[in-house]
């Protein structure tokens, strides 16, 4: 294999670890008297350009996060040279395209609902903070809580993937890499939060590209392929998997997309509406063009007769990336490494960030001084490492996170729209559970064994099963949402129709709720909102907020679980 020596993979593995720690703490000082509210978001502070290249550099772990096989429990961040590869190896031409259109263009969803989540809860920052005032306490914190978890399984993901990745790439040990990485990137955002995560993300967005498309290219120059390869490996032709793909990566990651709090936070940072929907364009361009590329040395591995090996040596689908690099000079080899470390630092200290945010505004209400937050920041490394080197056993969980996010996102965005003003937060929450358990009961019917039924709810097998599990589940996950949110309403107003009547009083679970009306500042770039009076004081109901804006007025209603 073109290695790099034991010396220069040491040398590449910690001097971009080193850089990105000088970046970091040189941000952090700069910003070493913000606020709060600056340490945990920058609201309406970005332009288009840095948006981009954030939405590039946070997107790596969701885009990888799904595809299963022998690394449903790996690829997370830097383990995009693993999923998409080995999609490619088994759904070919197909499955590459499909899976970098599902991975890029639901970023599109925080351009579009961003804007109008912004204008409704214009003190907010997060998702839960909507979620809060549209639906109540409780499903706020059911929100909470499946994202605080999520974020959780990703950083482990994301600590286990650099340290495998590592070893296969150089050959060191990659316990002390992962150890490593969780420290640097502890240090810099426990001092500077969300400013100086979103600043190296610049950098590391640019970088990622940059060094994909070198590296894709120069394999594709370097390889050989051999022509009467490509027709019987069929990888040309349509698939039934790859059908089923058409549907379940677009589910799986635009719902999941919506559990991921450095998304919204970013998008909750753009300047402006305009801004928002150009950095994220730019930023699905850049990412569908380089998870194409990245999926094609699949392709390559498949067309140049070194997968799937031989009997002897046989090579997994999986590892048809690095098998690849083994044909390939070792400087080939030191710029994936670089790369490697890139996409993962970046991806773990946006994830860091996002974690830190959606506890302090979720569970304490951002009333916690800023040093407690900042220790929370390095607290929650110590499990998150142990963990970490432990991640084959228990990152299968991880998966169970892409069925509650399309059992619960469908039912939780109805309340975007005037229509279902009576939706309620005990609809959501019914809904997403019930969506879970209807999962259990199609893979109980359809496998004929509650036990088979159970594991599918953790996507044991993947998505490489041959048969219409999979499919079936991500399907079953939010119609049953649906079938059970609706049966939940149902269920209120027959309760709350019995009471009134037992109580002489008026039926009023129907009434349109009350309102607030408060002016949209999305024309006013400077105002941020999380620092806000508004956002400090809150606003109360029938205030009218005036900004100087003259855009319109907007209601804002207040949220019941019941």
């Amino acid at each position: 294999m073109g290695q790099p020596s034991w010396e220069a993979s040491h040398a590449l593995v910690y001097m971009t670890y080193g850089v990105f720690l000088l970046l970091g703490l040189s941000v952090a000082w700069k910003f070493r008297n913000q606020s709060k509210g600056e340490f945990l978001a920058g609201t309406r502070t970005q332009t288009a350009l840095p948006l981009a290249l954030n939405f590039i550099a946070s997107a790596w772990p969701t885009t990888a996060a799904i595809i299963g096989g022998s690394w449903a429990c790996q690829t997370l961040g830097s383990a995009i040279l693993f999923a998409y590869p080995e999609l490619a190896t088994i759904t070919g031409v197909q499955g590459i395209v499909i899976y970098a259109l599902s991975s890029s263009l639901p970023l599109l969803a925080f351009a579009a609902l961003g804007p109008i989540i912004r204008r409704r809860c214009p003190e907010g920052f997060v998702l839960t903070e909507w979620t809060r005032q549209r639906y109540g306490t409780v499903a706020a914190l059911y929100l909470s809580v499946m994202t605080l978890f999520t974020l959780f399984l990703y950083m482990v993901g994301e600590l286990s993937a650099i340290g495998q990745v590592v070893t296969l790439l150089t050959g060191i040990n990659g316990l002390p890499v992962l150890i490593v990485e969780c420290i640097i990137t502890t240090i810099y955002t426990s001092m500077g939060g969300f400013r100086v995560s979103f600043f190296t993300d610049n950098i590391q967005g640019a970088m990622a590209g940059c060094l994909i498309v070198i590296a894709a290219i120069t394999i594709g120059a370097e390889t050989n392929i051999d022509t009467s390869l490509i027709e019987p490996s069929g990888l040309t032709k349509p698939s039934l998997l790859g059908w089923q793909l058409l549907y379940i990566l677009p589910v799986a990651i635009l719902t999941n997309d919506f559990f991921l709090s450095h998304f919204w936070i970013r998008t909750f940072s753009a300047r402006s509406d305009k801004d928002l929907w150009r950095g994220i364009s730019g930023a699905v361009v850049a990412i569908l063009i380089i998870l194409t590329l990245v999926g094609s040395t699949g392709l390559v591995a498949v067309w140049a007769g070194i997968y799937p090996g031989t009997p002897e040596e046989p090579v997994s689908g999986s590892v048809a990336f690095f098998a690849v690099l083994q044909q390939l000079p070792s400087w080939v080899v030191g710029i994936v490494v670089v790369m490697s470390v890139t996409l993962s630092t970046s991806a773990f200290d946006s994830i860091q960030t996002a974690m830190v945010t959606s506890a302090s505004n979720d569970l304490f209400r951002n009333r916690l001084n800023i040093w407690f937050i900042r220790a929370g920041v390095v607290l929650i490394m110590v499990p998150v490492v142990v963990l970490a080197i432990r991640a084959p056993s228990i990152l299968q969980i991880y998966l169970i996170t892409d069925l509650l996010s399309a059992a619960t996102i469908p039912v939780l965005i109805l309340g975007l729209s005037d229509v279902f003003y009576f939706w309620r937060g005990f609809e959501v929450v019914v809904g997403g559970l019930g969506g879970i358990f209807t999962v259990f009961l199609f893979g109980t019917v359809y496998y004929g064994d509650a036990r088979l039924g159970a594991e599918l709810l953790l996507l044991q097998q993947g998505l490489f099963t041959g048969d219409w599990g999979c499919f079936g589940a991500f399907v079953a996950a939010p119609v049953g949402g649906f079938l059970w949110g609706f049966a939940a309403l149902c269920l209120r107003l027959g309760i709350q129709y019995v009471w009134a009547k037992r109580k002489g009083v008026r039926f009023d679970a129907l009434d349109r709720p009350q309102v607030w009306h408060v002016s949209s500042r999305a024309d006013r770039p400077e105002e941020n909102h999380a620092d806000s009076a508004a956002g400090r004081a809150g606003i109360t109901a029938g205030e009218d907020v005036e900004s100087g804006s003259d855009a319109p007025g907007i209601s804002k209603v207040t949220g019941k679980f019941f």
